[in-house]
């Protein structure tokens, strides 16, 4: 699909329209779509998404600025009837080929009430793709705007329904505003929250990011962690069952066991292969993930250093340990330590982490792990964001449908 998104700018102008501009351009582009940005100022990026310079678009052109002070005294001239049909001829040729126009603010703010005129003419003249009007910020229901606002044309395209379109807006409560400026039912009108890049948020290691992209690992909630070699003095059995017994509360759970194989056992092979049938048996080969079945060998402590970033808790139910580095990772990591009750853990955790015994009832450790995320505030927001509020997940969740 050949897509164009439109605004006064696009980065590497710094804005925050422009970083969620930024952001869905590289989705779309990673999904496979063609996506050219037009704009006034900005750069193509990575010579995939092509940039279309349109200067009479800009906020900040001098013809724009003189139209607008002669707006903002509620006057329509000439001047602006001329920047008009000038920008209707550059948007035709700039539209050549595209399917979908995503315009974000344009449509919205007064900022170049010229180029809403534009597109509200070649819209009512049928001569645009199928056309998205994405609001960030909507000048009628904004006191600092409304000194520059009048009654009549072309101010009131900024609060009429132009018909065949698609509102997103990106909170409940844009959507509450839209829904009353427009007179439009609120349900027509698309919430699609703004979000954070986890990749860039966290600097995560390539391998990193190739792992949890195979794993899916971000959807899950809570991620627990177990940075073990896989042998049989780990206790992972236990692991696993605690993770199938958390699901009964958070179905969403997830355990990544991030070491290989123990290199010095050879019956740490039929342990692992005991560690897979139990993960089938339990229904959980879609939430326990070791990561020895994708990369052979130990991973770099900068990938490890990730993990603990984006899990939610430690799980470290071994049965034996000479130190327990694992506690004092999750430590520096500020993450939650479930630990079994050996004495070196113990004297590591003293009364800041929660133990059980390495031969608890999983449903009993389970428990412990659930009364946690219950009420722990952060870490029921942290799992609430990552599900709803990292650009990946609102972009498969939300953005590929609309479009």
């Amino acid at each position: 699909m050949n897509i164009a998104i439109l605004h006064y700018s696009v980065p590497p102008i710094v804005g925050g329209v422009e970083s969620v501009i930024a952001h869905h351009a590289r989705m779309m582009s990673n999904d496979g779509h063609s996506v050219r940005y037009i704009a006034a100022r900005g750069e193509s990026m990575n010579g995939d998404i092509s940039l279309t310079r349109i200067p009479l678009a800009d906020s900040r052109h001098e013809r724009v600025a003189h139209v607008k002070s002669q707006l903002d005294a509620g006057h329509v001239t000439a001047d602006f009837e001329s920047l008009r049909n000038e920008l209707v001829q550059e948007l035709q040729k700039s539209l050549v080929g595209v399917d979908v126009l995503i315009a974000h603010n344009v449509c919205s703010l007064n900022k170049n009430l010229a180029l809403t005129a534009a597109l509200h003419q070649l819209h009512q003249q049928k001569k645009l793709p199928r056309f998205i009007l994405w609001h960030h910020d909507l000048a009628w229901t904004t006191p600092r705007y409304l000194p520059e606002l009048h009654e009549g044309y072309p101010w009131n395209l900024l609060k009429t329904d132009w018909g065949n379109t698609t509102h997103v807006v990106v909170s409940e409560l844009r959507q509450e505003e839209l829904a009353g400026l427009m007179n439009l039912d609120p349900a027509s009108i698309h919430v699609i929250a703004n979000g954070v890049d986890m990749d860039r948020f966290y600097k995560l290691e390539d391998l990193t990011r190739d792992l949890l992209g195979k794993t899916r690992l971000l959807d899950a909630s809570p991620i627990l962690l177990l940075p073990v070699r896989v042998t049989p003095r780990k206790n992972i059995e236990l692991a696993l069952r605690t993770v199938a017994e958390l699901k009964k509360d958070f179905p969403e759970a997830g355990l990544v066991v991030t070491g290989p194989l123990g290199p010095h056992n050879a019956s740490n092979i039929t342990y692992f292969e005991m560690l897979r049938g139990l993960r089938a048996q339990l229904n959980l080969e879609g939430s326990v993930h070791f990561l020895a079945e994708l990369y052979d060998g130990f991973l770099p402590d900068e990938v490890i250093a990730d993990f603990y970033r984006v899990g939610d808790a430690l799980l470290f139910p071994s049965r034996e340990e000479g130190f327990g580095i694992p506690l004092i990772e999750a430590a520096f990591s500020h993450l939650p330590a479930f630990c079994a009750d050996i004495p070196p853990l113990r004297k590591l955790g003293m009364q800041d982490a929660v133990f059980f015994s390495p031969d608890e009832d999983p449903t009993h450790v389970a428990a412990l792990i659930a009364d946690y995320f219950k009420t722990s505030l952060p870490a029921r927001l942290a799992m609430r964001a990552r599900a709803s509020f990292r650009w990946e997940a609102i972009y498969r969740q939300q953005i590929s449908p609309l479009l």
